[in-house]
């Protein structure tokens, strides 16, 4: 069975159609890339897979589960999750404060013994502060488990966002735009960090990106968008040479 399966969805904001009778079907441990001009519609579709946006048509399942009309959480909690283009992180909050706020859903204390702080409580506490650190510590970031996220270097900023879409659990992992704003050095260490992560977790990746030496240099297949149509769908090697794909991004 496929870990997600999109079938036609569109998604129309009054007259316009932002993503037109998109098609995607994941495998497991895949790693695929989504591309396309600037206003293509990825951000759209991502916005769809993961319920921030509910299709005006079409159906979205995951491991054969129909997730629309779900909430982002509740989509979560199936096995999808995301980073942002934007970082997102709670700057004010530290790494680790940030990893335990995706791990909850694993925490088994109910309010009142929260409240009233039991040993049931500070039990499940100490659970998800031992499994937070390990995330960090895959990343290579224990030592930053109690800094502010706001004072973590940018890349830092970056592989802590993803640490914590991986806090839930997912089998997919989708990724919008993990390289921007990123130097070469940088770059190059987020496209070990996406192969590890892969390997390390047995997880379905899907990435949004613009930077084509990442995207050609690790995903196996590359699905094209442009105003909102899949113009081509294959191997970075079929991607590269498809004059469809050339001329969408460079024209006539």
């Amino acid at each position: 069975m496929s870990v997600m399966q999109a079938k036609d969805i569109t998604m129309q904001f009054g007259g316009l159609t932002a993503v037109d009778k998109f098609n995607l079907t994941l495998e497991p441990h895949e790693l695929v890339g989504l591309i396309g001009p600037n206003g293509a519609g990825k951000t759209t579709i991502f916005n769809m897979l993961t319920g921030v946006y509910v299709p005006t048509i079409g159906t979205i399942e995951i491991e054969g589960q129909s997730i629309i009309g779900k909430k982002p959480n509740e989509i979560v909690k199936m096995g999808a999750s995301r980073t942002f283009q934007n970082i997102r992180l709670f700057k004010d909050l530290t790494a680790i404060e940030n990893v335990k706020i995706a791990y909850h859903n694993f925490i088994d204390y109910n309010l009142a013994q929260g409240m009233f702080r039991t040993k049931k409580f500070w039990s499940e506490e100490k659970k998800a502060q031992d499994e937070c650190f390990k995330l960090l510590e895959i990343f290579d970031m224990g030592e930053y488990a109690d800094t502010l996220a706001k004072n973590l270097p940018y890349g830092q900023q970056r592989k802590l966002e993803i640490a914590r879409a991986l806090a839930t659990e997912p089998k997919v992992l989708m990724l919008d735009e993990p390289a921007a704003g990123m130097n070469p050095n940088e770059t190059a260490e987020l496209m070990k960090t996406i192969h590890f992560i892969r390997e390390k977790f047995d997880i379905t990746v899907l990435l949004i990106e613009h930077d084509m030496k990442l995207v050609m240099g690790i995903c196996e297949r590359i699905i094209v968008v442009d105003y909102g149509k899949t113009i081509a769908e294959g191997s970075p090697a079929e991607i590269k040479n498809n004059p469809d794909v050339i001329r969408a991004y460079l024209g006539d």
